[in-house]
């Protein structure tokens, strides 16, 4: 299944490289999001892939994205989730309801991502680019009375991703479509993962988009750390997953506007097997 999900993504990048771009803010422009995203889950995703019950976790967080052109073909990007809460209800037993495990929450910042983006070729509506990410072990690694209640990893990576894409009509209407490939390098002994997705969006009506994505992380099982959960973690080692996600974004205005986005994997390793939510302001600066 690995394999056949690693060719169909080679694929879509072969078969729509025509029509996908990865577009560039261009210089004094910017795109800043404020959002909340939430998970609860009750199941998780094991090392072999089957899914397993586990007492019911969740992890809340808010944060700050920003993308700002810096010239016509260099952005910087930031993510900063600054207020992340992780939690775990108390567990009551159903027979007699007296209380089996009191729920304990860690409150911190999490890891903070930084990168930049460079576009390497551009013409007509067809663009590709190039984007390095660091993550910045900013998080709490280990909390909670048995040190899983996690906010961060406690490693400093860096993702380099390849973007291609492009806008285009589609029913008459505006259109986009863009994928990537990347390689994840992660140090303290965590396995270095290979990284890919696509995404589509259309604008049905007037200010009102409609967007879809699919993502995968494929972990290259050669690190050393043996930071593994027994339940799903968003922070542990070798973790895998195939997601699949949907999102509305609505322009109160030209610039402000709203989203409502809900992502879900479909497969996985160490993962939650739950969906995420969020919600999210933005602002478009073009």
């Amino acid at each position: 299944m690995k394999y056949l999900k690693l060719i169909l993504a080679i694929c879509i990048l072969l078969t729509f490289q025509h029509s996908y771009s990865q577009w560039n803010k261009g210089k004094g422009n910017g795109y800043y999001k404020l959002s909340a995203w939430s998970l609860v889950a009750d199941q998780h995703y094991t090392n072999s892939g089957k899914i397993d019950s586990n007492a019911t976790r969740g992890n809340f967080t808010l944060s700050f994205y920003g993308e700002y052109g810096v010239t016509n073909k260099l952005d910087i990007i930031a993510y900063i989730p600054f207020i992340t809460r992780i939690y775990q209800n108390t567990q009551v037993s159903g027979t007699n309801g007296s209380v089996i495990q009191a729920g304990e929450a860690v409150n911190s910042t999490g890891d903070i991502d930084v990168g930049l983006r460079y576009v390497m070729f551009k013409k007509n509506h067809i663009a590709l680019s190039a984007s390095l990410k660091l993550g910045l072990p900013t998080g709490k690694e280990k909390g909670g009375s048995d040190g899983s209640y996690q906010t961060g990893d406690g490693e400093f990576n860096q993702l380099l991703t390849i973007d291609v894409g492009s806008a285009f009509q589609l029913f008459y209407k505006p259109a986009y479509a863009k994928a990537f490939i990347g390689f994840n390098n992660r140090t303290q002994g965590f396995s270095d993962e290979f990284h890919y997705g696509i995404e589509s969006g259309i604008k049905v009506y007037n200010k009102f988009w409609m967007l879809a994505r699919i993502k995968s992380i494929e972990s290259l099982k050669n690190g050393s750390s043996s930071t593994q959960i027994s339940q799903g973690s968003i922070f542990a080692n070798n973790i895998e997953y195939f997601s699949i996600g949907a999102e509305i974004a609505y322009y109160i205005d030209s610039k402000l506007g709203i989203s409502l986005n809900y992502t879900e994997a479909i497969s996985g390793r160490i993962i939650y097997a739950k969906p995420s939510i969020s919600a999210g302001v933005f602002l478009d600066v073009r």
